[in-house]
């Protein structure tokens, strides 16, 4: 049992995560990946291709300034609205999902089952190689190790420069092979999403599409890949697990610590965020505080709210820039650009890298006709509908760094720092906790 405060991670009077190590103190990755760049992929190959060998290690030290700076830029990135570039391009390697998680965006907006190819990944990648692009992510609403290519490509990413690589990743097909070929890869964070401290949370939480997925295998499988790791020395890809607040889970802080706590750099708990259906995050007692305070304070009931893992309760009467349109781009397998990872489905478009991405309804019509058809993997959609279009950005093809100094993004942005952001529909009903300014009330 761990015994010792759990660190919290303020934003502003936002408690939106906790985390810890090993040793009960927080893991910083930052100092870690500067304290290891010699090890990142990039660097080495920098040396390797123009025959180098950094003896007074000044090259190593660009990097590591290069990476001080992306990350300083992170978070103040409302400063950077002339900025000619993202700091992170998400690249959607895969949007299917062989979960179908009960508080998943998947279970209400329709999203294809498929793969990004990969001539349009080195298009996106080569572009973001010459915008010197720091970071990605590749995925988005999918599972990528369902790609098969995924392990190749973060490669071809690394070699192209890009300092820091991040996948998001269920684990359930996370076989030994694909463990050694993640680490040979030079992927820098590997996130494992793992809802609940006890079996019932996690196969509740966390049920298979094409077959039943297990809560002993896919924890053994997270075991195994932190053996693999130290049997090889290897320092990369650091490791991090997360697990969102809610009814069940709240009840499997400390359980969830001890599952992980020696097999992962990083234990998370995080803030859920309402994707449009009734999946309940806190308890009958919580909902009855709020409501009875919103009944006093003659507040309407749909006033945000959020209540951390310690039972503080907060609300929210004003929002605030959300930092991401300043941050990043999104890039669903076809090739449409969306303005933020809340955006299920992109439905905001601002561009698009791949003409492909032209024709939105002949995939969400496919998927729809297995839904009615209640075919195999699809029958825990049932209450998936095809995305809203909030906006349709004129049909041609541009580069990223045309999206990103484009019209439609500025039009976003502006909004925001005018504290009308509600007039973006998208942005009006989002969740996204980051995106309020939060008061204690208990």
């Amino acid at each position: 049992m761990l015994n010792k405060k759990l660190k919290i991670e303020n934003q502003d009077i936002l408690v939106g995560s906790s985390r810890i190590n090993t040793n009960n103190k927080a893991f910083n990755r930052i100092e870690y990946m500067e304290k290891n760049m010699q090890f990142n992929k990039a660097y080495m190959y920098y040396l390797e291709e123009n025959n180098l060998q950094d003896i007074d290690q000044s090259i190593l030290g660009q990097f590591i300034t290069e990476y001080k700076n992306y990350r300083n830029d992170w978070v103040n990135p409302i400063n950077r609205q002339n900025a000619n570039r993202p700091l992170c391009v998400d690249i959607e390697t895969a949007s299917i999902c062989n979960l179908a998680c009960p508080h998943c965006s998947r279970e209400y907006i329709i999203t294809p089952d498929k793969v990004m190819d990969e001539d349009l990944f080195i298009k996106i990648v080569d572009e973001s190689a010459l915008l010197k692009v720091p970071s990605m992510k590749m995925n988005w609403r999918g599972e990528p190790l369902l790609n098969p290519r995924l392990t190749k490509m973060i490669n071809y990413a690394k070699r192209k420069g890009i300092l820091e690589i991040l996948i998001n990743t269920n684990a359930v097909t996370l076989t030994e092979e694909k463990a050694n070929e993640i680490i040979d890869s030079g992927l820098d964070v590997m996130i494992y999403s793992f809802d609940g401290g006890t079996k019932e949370t996690y196969e509740k939480m966390r049920p298979g599409r094409f077959k039943e997925n297990n809560f002993e295998d896919v924890y053994s499988k997270i075991k195994r890949f932190s053996e693999i790791k130290k049997e090889r020395s290897a320092k990369f890809p650091i490791t991090k697990i997360q697990m969102i607040l809610t009814e069940d889970s709240r009840k499997e802080v400390n359980q969830f610590y001890e599952l992980f706590g020696d097999i992962v750099d990083e234990v998370t708990i995080t803030q859920y965020n309402e994707r449009g259906g009734n999946f309940n995050s806190l308890t009958l007692e919580q909902r009855d505080a709020i409501s009875g305070y919103f009944t006093s304070n003659n507040l309407p009931n749909d006033t945000p709210y959020l209540v951390d893992f310690d039972g503080n309760i907060f609300i929210s009467r004003k929002r605030k820039p959300c930092e991401q349109i300043f941050q990043r781009l999104m890039i669903t397998f076809d090739g449409r650009i969306g303005m933020c990872c809340h955006d299920w489905g992109a439905r905001h478009g601002i561009g698009f890298i791949d003409e492909k991405a032209f024709d939105q309804n002949k995939l969400t019509n496919e998927v729809d006709k297995k839904i009615k058809n209640n075919s195999k993997g699809f029958e825990l959609l049932k209450n998936a509908k095809s995305p809203e279009n909030f906006n349709e950005p004129i049909h041609k093809v541009e580069t990223l760094s045309e999206i990103w100094e484009g019209n439609e993004l500025k039009k976003v942005r502006d909004l925001h720092l005018s504290d009308k952001l509600d007039e973006v529909k998208v942005c009006s009903n989002c969740t996204f906790k980051d995106t309020y300014n939060w008061e204690r009330i208990n």
